[in-house]
């Protein structure tokens, strides 16, 4: 019987004795794979990997393909690693400089070998130039079928790839594209810049998440670092010693009052413990067997520590004097009932979370910016607080950028730097045994939530509800709470890093602002508590016979104030109102409908309903639906409804003295001067107003 030999493979225009990374920086002293490497290509150590980006996706994978496939996978990843390669022009493919990163190129190939394992179960021809444009097309379709279109659009990149790299390709890929004038986008109908779908974390999981992070950093934290470096110091001053040097040192340790023995839970009750105790009294427990049970020494050294235990000279934590909190049950106590060195380990790791979640949340920093932040990178930028790290999406350069932080977030980058092991990174493993990067982001949130909610009967932390929160939820949350302040969009443009001609704000910027209907009522509820609030602080403030302002509309403002007081003083004379004091008041203002907004120049009291003397609304085009004053057209001076108050005096004094010098310029032209006059009397009438000329 006889067997047909497989056909030889066709010859590459790649030797495979060359480096596959010939166009990336490679790292100092590391040797890049070979084209000729047909199983994988790992990168790790290779090229510089971002701190926030998985091992794995630094490994290009060919195994599970046939040898014909496994070239085909092999050179369209030389070719995405080296575009400007020789062979490459050579064959006439002229590609962007810039080479495809790792773990994109990964992706591809990992898109390939989805197409050739959906050949062989389709049992489509086993060349993939020999299958129909109808082949393909059925192929996208199942794989919209599994998932979102976005994520079907890299599975058609690759294979519009097949047809573009046909010429450079030993197999020489696809004859024709399936989808001819088409963009990969229109493919499967996915617009090409696509409505932003991040999700932001809802109020109720936000708050409290961002103030457990808060009381780590800022309250917990201090203990958690004077620990540390406690615990540090024992292992550094514990020394190797004979039998009889720990006995003499033990006994000295025991005669000093002072010294208590380390006791933690187990199986329910407290146990002493004992390795702990060695390297309180000074040398390493591993080193010696000094508190056996094997030998009748050291069963009674046992008896004579758990002596003192019964006597209740015992201590629960490596460092005295943990902060106290308040526990939902309403008791007092510290904040942790057990910091030594094992549970230390735990809370450094949540410590470090913390930072994380705080910087996440406050920065508008993306995940990989957080991560690249260097133990350097605190510093000013224009004159204003700030970090530096590396931009890395969309930029190729890599350059370094600023974005500016509160000394909170400064607080937290400092406290994450302290833990770190990594000589360089801020953000990194909290202990020796954890190399590289230690932690992923999305692990360290969810680690965070759960460990909170865990212990939260002890620390006195409220409870984080259980919602999705990925890194880059924080990034539109805060974009979202900051659009309402003024030229937000350009600063959250520069914060979010969406360059553009449009003064660092571009399309996406506003997708990032959109609001969300779960922060909507929460919203809308904090800006009516807030007027309110300075609406009782003028109630009060009349109340005692201060000014609380000038004009007819402090005026009207002051008789309906003592309407409230003459209402309160009815009831309390019916024994309506129960409460004697100021709350009666406060509850009839609250009650009552006083049009009121609060201004930096003036207060406005139009009343939407009734805005007889609005001197905004003469002679205007009021916009269809419009309801209340139109801002941009506000005259203080001149209109009844407004209310200058004391704090705005000093605003208005300076107007009138900077006018005034203004006019007294021999150069100035005789328009400009009327103009002048017109705004000094507006001025004037406001101070005389207030009783001020």
């Amino acid at each position: 019987m006889t067997s047909r030999l497989p056909l030889a493979l066709p010859v590459s225009v790649f030797r495979d004795d060359e480096p596959v990374i010939q166009s990336h920086p490679v790292l100092e002293g590391a040797c890049p794979p070979l084209f000729g490497n047909t199983g994988c290509w790992d990168l790790n150590g290779i090229v510089r990997r971002a701190p926030n980006l998985a091992a794995a996706g630094f490994r290009v994978i060919f195994r599970e393909l046939d040898p014909q496939w496994n070239l085909l996978a092999r050179e369209m990843a030389m070719i995405w690693f080296n575009p400007r390669h020789p062979a490459v022009l050579a064959r006439g493919l002229h590609l962007p400089p810039d080479p495809v990163a790792p773990h994109t190129v990964s992706q591809r190939i990992g898109h390939l070998r989805a197409l050739h394992a959906y050949g062989v179960s389709r049992q489509l021809p086993p060349w993939v130039g020999d299958w129909s444009d109808d082949d393909f097309k059925t192929y996208i379709e199942h794989r919209c079928q599994q998932g979102e279109a976005a994520s079907a659009t890299g599975h058609v990149h690759v294979i519009k790839t097949l047809h573009r790299f046909r010429g450079t390709l030993a197999g020489s890929g696809l004859a024709r594209d399936p989808w001819p004038d088409t963009s990969t986008n229109a493919v499967v109908d996915h617009p090409t810049v696509p409505e932003l779908k991040t999700p932001v974390i809802r109020p109720e999981t936000w708050f409290p998440l961002v103030r457990a992070a808060w009381a780590y950093i800022n309250d917990f934290g201090p203990d958690i670092l004077r620990a540390l470096d406690y615990w540090h110091r024992l292992q550094a001053e514990a020394r190797p010693l004979s039998t009889a040097e720990a006995d003499t040192r033990f006994t000295a340790w025991l005669a000093d009052p002072s010294n208590k023995v380390p006791v933690h839970q187990l199986t329910g009750k407290l146990a002493v413990n004992w390795q702990l105790l060695t390297f309180l009294i000074g040398f390493e427990s591993r080193k010696m067997a000094f508190f056996t049970k094997q030998n009748r020494a050291g069963l009674a050294r046992r008896a004579t520590a758990e002596r003192l235990v019964a006597e209740g000279r015992i201590r629960t934590s490596l460092i005295d004097g943990l902060r106290e909190v308040t526990r939902p049950d309403d008791s007092r106590g510290p904040w942790h009932d057990s910091l030594q060195p094992r549970e230390l380990a735990v809370e450094c790791l949540a410590l470090r979370n913390a930072c994380y979640v705080f910087v996440a949340a406050l920065s508008m920093m993306r995940d990989c910016e957080i991560r690249e932040i260097t133990k350097d990178a605190l510093t000013e930028y224009f004159g204003t607080q700030a970090v530096k790290s590396v931009k890395r999406k969309l930029d190729p350069g890599l350059p370094t950028a600023h974005w500016w932080i509160i000394t909170p977030v400064a607080q937290a980058i400092e406290t994450a730097i302290h833990l770190s092991t990594s000589d360089t990174l801020a953000f990194a493993a909290v202990t020796p045994r954890f190399h590289g990067n230690g932690f992923t982001s999305q692990t360290a949130i969810t680690r965070f939530i759960k460990h909170v909610n865990r212990h939260r009967r002890i620390t006195g932390l409220a409870e984080i509800p259980p919602s999705k929160v990925t890194p880059h939820m924080f990034r539109r949350t805060m974009a979202m709470l900051t659009r309402d302040y003024p030229g937000s969009e350009i600063a959250v443009g520069m914060q979010l890093k969406h360059a553009a001609t449009r003064a660092l704000a571009n399309r996406w910027t506003q997708g990032y602002m959109d609001h969300d209907p779960s922060w909507a009522r929460l919203l809308t509820t904090a800006i009516a508590e807030r007027r309110f609030q300075r609406l009782r602080d003028l109630f009060d403030a009349d109340s005692r016979g201060e000014a609380i302002g000038f004009g007819p509309g402090a005026d009207q403002m002051r008789l309906a104030f003592a309407a409230v007081r003459e209402k309160a003083k009815a009831l309390r004379a019916t024994g309506k109102a129960q409460r004697g004091d100021i709350r009666v008041e406060h509850g009839l203002l609250k009650r009552t409908h006083l049009s009121i907004r609060f201004g930096k120049l003036n207060h406005c009291t139009l009343d939407e309903n009734n805005p007889v003397g609005a001197k905004c609304l003469e002679h205007a085009i009021v916009p269809p639906g419009h309801r209340g004053p139109l801002i941009d057209r506000c005259q203080p001076a001149r209109c009844s409804n407004s209310i200058i108050t004391p704090e705005h005096l000093p605003i208005w004094q300076a107007e009138h003295a900077s006018l005034t010098q203004l006019r007294s310029l021999p150069t100035l032209p005789a328009n400009r001067r009327v103009l002048i006059d017109q705004q000094i009397r507006d001025v004037e009438i406001a101070l005389t107003k207030a009783g001020e000329t």
